[in-house]
């Protein structure tokens, strides 16, 4: 469906994570597959009100009610496409998920879906091959996220291999690093021996295969790459790729470093800090166990991907 100036319909998708609650209203022409039209953003931070079984708070679930208003124009002139709202892994894996979704749409009017890991991973490849431009290449799709990690491969517009395993940069956190800190070497031994052990029990993750290009599609990555690059007296707003040589330094650095004072480092957010230790040491337990040195930083991922689907711009390959 095309309109004025060969413009498609509008798609809005309203992604519910645990540091942000984000609208985005895309369009899509040829030569140009996505852009972004409209975008509104509430920050959360849903991980400081779960409990010690993964439940979501009263505190976070008013949070959530509140951020969902909120971005959600109420302006009754400016009309949006129907909202695809879905809440990632913090809402997903909660025990009173039912409850949180319920509730929200009770208040708000909108009722947030849940993915499945694999259909993360698969969203993922989807939007990395789109924003690859390039059909005949094989990719291998890495995601780091706060409960899970998305991994997605193949050589066609649609992954042959999804895995997503439970090994978010959120949950090693408080599973392993209490506060984001590792309070020894001996403690920081013991995390990476668990991710290795975790990645090296799971079956089927796939091994990058030669000529085969690999994306890195979170924000996990993209914060590593900036910082990687600023410590290498590089423009860390340039981040075209990570390599484990340049991880490795970045891991020490952030292992000597409390939340506080990451967060002044470049490319570091501040709702990130407290879980970027983490985070850098999944990625480095990913790229061995995926027989990758380097990575290509992609800034789109499991939200472009339904942007994407809905705007028929990619073709699902399912019945």
């Amino acid at each position: 469906m095309s309109g004025e100036g060969g413009w498609m319909q509008q798609a809005s998708v309203l992604d519910v994570g645990c540091h942000s609650a984000l609208l985005t209203v895309a369009r899509s022409r040829p030569g140009a597959p996505l852009e972004t039209v409209f975008s509104r953003k509430v920050r959360l931070r849903l991980h400081e009100t779960l409990d010690g079984k993964g439940r979501l708070g009263k505190a976070g679930v008013e949070s959530v009610e509140r951020a969902v208003a909120e971005v959600i124009p109420a302006d009754p002139h400016r009309r949006l496409p129907e909202v695809f709202a879905f809440a990632t892994s913090v809402i997903r894996d909660a025990p009173n998920r039912d409850e949180v979704i319920a509730r929200v749409a009770q208040t708000t009017g909108t009722r947030l879906r849940v993915l499945p890991g694999e259909e993360e991973a698969r969203l993922a490849y989807v939007a990395a091959r789109q924003w690859t431009d390039c059909a005949s290449d094989s990719l291998l799709v890495l995601d780091i996220g706060g409960g899970t990690v998305e991994i997605a491969s193949g050589p066609d517009a649609q992954p042959r291999i999804t895995r997503s395993l439970p090994m978010g940069a959120r949950k090693i956190t408080q599973d392993w690093l209490p506060g984001g800190t590792a309070p020894s070497k001996r403690r920081l031994a013991e995390v990476r021996q668990h991710l290795r052990h975790s990645l090296s029990a799971e079956p089927g993750v796939p091994r990058a295969q030669p000529g085969q290009r690999v994306l890195a599609g979170s924000k996990t990555f993209e914060q590593l790459a900036r910082l990687a690059n600023a410590t290498r007296n590089k423009s860390p707003s340039l981040v075209p790729e990570l390599t484990l040589p340049q991880l490795r330094p970045v891991i020490s650095l952030l292992a000597r470093l409390g939340p506080d004072r990451r967060a002044a480092l470049p490319g570091i957010s501040r709702h990130r800090a407290e879980q970027s230790l983490a985070g850098a040491l999944i990625a480095e337990s990913l790229m061995e166990a995926c027989g990758v040195e380097s990575v290509e930083i992609c800034p789109w991922s499991t939200r472009e991907g339904l942007l994407l689907e809905r705007l028929g711009v990619i073709n699902t390959g399912r019945t």
